[in-house]
């Protein structure tokens, strides 16, 4: 029988999701990226469960994965999006802030997408029409809401809107600190929460097309009633890049002011 794109993006971020809990707290490899980055063995090895759920199903499908890069057909229009562990430096400082992702673009829509907790069990997923969270096999309808007041702001590189823009600099932002509680965990799991009501928003300097860490979050998002934008409030993937992910209108617009740096501690 065949399997449809929705079961297989929620096997696919759960075989990851697998992997990544099974090595939780072992001595794991690391393989260096870059001076302040690197991948561990629980990276490399979540995404080779991942990949081999897609391609026993999808062969003719190409794959991003960020640790592998890019494979399959150079002309499929069907691209599946994955990144194994996003939070590798939490999860080598033994700290559980993770997520699995895993997403699919078709044409230029994301059409299915999973963000798998794999230390609560819990997969924050969409089929493209709706956003649910899978506990225990039971699906619950996301209902984003901004009563926390709590927003996530992502610190890490790359700032390309800098230096008119560095999430950082909210932080010291009176006006911010006033109107929101801020948070930092450094895991995309942190955009899957705005769906669910946990977060009121999330805001992040960087591109964002193809980008296998927010895609399934945008995706789930997206689906779930969240006000999803660009920086400057513009379509994400044109302008000024970054992402601004809210619970609501009101929330979005005063983050939108924020950012732009029209709060009243603005000089």
């Amino acid at each position: 029988m065949t399997i449809t794109d929705r079961e297989l993006v929620l096997a696919a971020a759960r075989s990851g999701a697998d992997v990544v809990r099974s090595m939780y707290g072992t001595s794991l490899e690391r393989f260096d990226k870059s001076a302040r980055d690197f991948a561990t063995a629980a990276d490399i090895e979540a995404e080779k469960a991942i990949l081999g759920v897609i391609r026993a199903a999808r062969p003719d499908d190409a794959v991003t994965g960020e640790e592998s890069g890019r494979t399959g057909s150079s002309g499929s229009e069907r691209m599946w999006l994955v990144d194994p562990l996003c939070g590798t430096l939490n999860y080598a400082a033994h700290t559980t802030l993770v997520s699995v992702n895993v997403a699919l673009r078709v044409g230029r829509d994301l059409t299915v997408a999973a963000s798998a907790d794999p230390f609560t069990g819990e997969v924050f997923w969409t089929d493209g029409d709706h956003a649910h969270v899978r506990r225990d096999g039971v699906d619950e309808r996301l209902t984003p809401s901004s009563a926390s007041r709590l927003v996530d702001l992502n610190l890490d590189p790359p700032f390309p809107n800098a230096p008119g823009f560095q999430a950082a600099r909210l932080l010291a932002d009176p006006a911010f600190t006033e109107r929101f509680g801020p948070r930092v965990v450094s895991t995309t799991l942190a955009v899957a929460w705005v769906a669910a009501g946990r977060r009121a928003a999330f805001v992040t300097d960087g591109p964002m097309w193809d980008n296998v860490h927010f895609a399934s979050g945008i995706a789930v998002c997206r689906a779930a009633g969240c006000v999803v934008t660009n920086l400057h409030g513009g379509p994400l993937y044109d302008g000024a890049g970054g992402l601004v992910v809210a619970a609501d209108r009101e929330t979005h617009a005063e983050l939108l002011d924020l950012v732009a740096g029209r709060s009243p501690s603005a000089p």
